[in-house]
């Protein structure tokens, strides 16, 4: 009898059981970790990324079984194709999921689309990786440029690329839905839009989309939430004014401490640290700003108007050189965080954003660490991912863990009527 019962147990968590690929720092992980999944494995091609996703998901928490013939570090998804096919297909049948999305940098609205860049033909990756794994469910996610299509030489717009990749997962047998969610709905502190496509081998992905939509009440309620919060609600105790100490893992930078919690967002997101006032916060290192920078933040305090991007054009800052600075509103969300810390600026504040403040937008959890250089520049952009980056390429964990918590009782739901067909 107890046999039976471990047996049933282990069989429970295979159905939960996942990979996650283009896994970054790990926030799709950390949601489905909160939802109760198991991972068996994560790819991603950086070393700092890869670096946190360890510390804070495999070390930490022990959330990843792994499997033995994939070492535990950071890979490029060719690669892993490549190396491990033969061990790829052995998993044909046995994974439940597979989580993920390409990086967004090429389809972003928000930066210089191009279509030859190289990191868009990560799509034929996944779904190389998809026909060879072949998981029951897959999700897939992106920017909302993954649903545009890119002009041509006589400026006539091309296939998205969300068409080609739904038809291509088709002929591998799967339903396919996409929609573009707006994340702000579910909890999370900012407008973030992204294209969510569900695939699945039975059954109907449009089910996701209603138990998704259907329980967000009920969970934002259990967690203490409401649908919308304000960027004060999410960061107002992180304030400059609390105070400062050496930062304790970079030389000559000074670290932001804790003040009064002051909001039920910021309550949760301190919940697993022992988070006292005046205690440092991680990766809350406040930039170096020149007096010349704090002036024409004071100004843009003071002249421009909230949540809207300014641009030197606008002539209402002097010698404001960025291409655009948007200034927060402590009374509503924030617009998209992005892995760059200078595009905004602090509602109250005259300087930009740390890492732990936009991790709070991104509703991570103050106890997950980041790791690696805290920002970068220039043509490194393209090949360093910092913990600015990290932080702004990724899922936000509490609507991953949304997704989680639909998924399994899609899958529940499935099962049950499996059950009863036989009967």
């Amino acid at each position: 009898m107890l046999e039976s019962y471990k047996n049933e147990s282990r069989d429970i968590m295979k159905q939960f059981s996942y990979i996650d690929i283009f896994a970054g720092c790990g926030g799709l992980s950390l949601g489905l970790y909160n939802a109760g999944w198991e991972g068996l494995f994560a790819i991603e091609k950086s070393k700092d990324a890869f670096a946190t996703l360890k510390y804070n998901l495999i070390d930490k928490r022990k959330h990843f079984c792994w499997n033995e013939w994939l070492p535990q570090t950071e890979h490029d998804i060719n690669e892993v194709i490549k190396t491990y096919k033969e061990e790829l297909k052995k998993l044909q049948g046995k994974v439940n999921l597979v989580v993920g999305g390409p990086p967004c940098q090429g389809f972003s609205m928000a930066g210089q689309r191009k279509k030859n860049d190289i990191r868009n033909k990560l799509s034929e990756s996944y779904i190389e990786f998809i026909s060879i794994v072949k998981p029951k469910i897959l999700i897939f996610e992106n920017v909302q440029g993954f649903t545009i299509g890119f002009k041509d030489e006589d400026d006539r717009k091309g296939i998205p690329f969300s068409k080609i990749l739904k038809e291509k997962l088709e002929k591998l047998g799967y339903s396919v839905e996409g929609k573009m969610v707006d994340i702000s709905e579910f909890g999370v502190p900012q407008k973030r839009n992204r294209f969510i496509m569900v695939g699945v081998l039975e059954g109907s992905p449009h089910v996701f989309f209603e138990l998704l939509y259907n329980n967000k009440k009920i969970f934002l309620e259990k967690k203490g939430l409401r649908e919308q919060i304000s960027v004060k609600e999410a960061i107002g105790d992180l304030l400059k004014e609390n105070g400062t100490v050496p930062t304790p893992d970079f030389k000559n930078y000074e670290s932001g401490v804790y003040g009064e919690i002051t909001s039920n967002y910021q309550e949760l997101m301190r919940k697993a640290i022992e988070s006292v006032t005046g205690t440092v916060a991680d990766s809350h290192r406040f930039a170096k700003h020149s007096e010349e920078t704090v002036k024409i933040n004071k100004e843009m305090l003071k002249k421009c108007p909230k949540l809207k991007r300014v641009t030197p054009k606008d002539n209402l800052v002097k010698n404001l050189r960025k291409r655009g600075v948007t200034v927060l509103d402590e009374n509503k969300g924030a617009p998209t965080v992005t892995a760059h810390p200078d595009d905004f600026v602090h509602y109250s504040e005259p300087r930009i954003l740390t890492v732990r403040e936009s991790a709070r937008i991104q509703s991570f959890p103050d106890d997950f660490e980041f790791k690696g250089k805290y920002t970068t520049g220039g043509q490194l952009r393209k090949i360093e991912v910092p913990r600015c980056t990290q932080v702004g390429n990724a899922v936000p964990p509490l609507f991953a863990e949304q997704v989680g918590l639909a998924l399994k009782e899609m899958i529940n739901s499935e099962s049950a009527k499996s059950k009863l067909s036989t009967v």
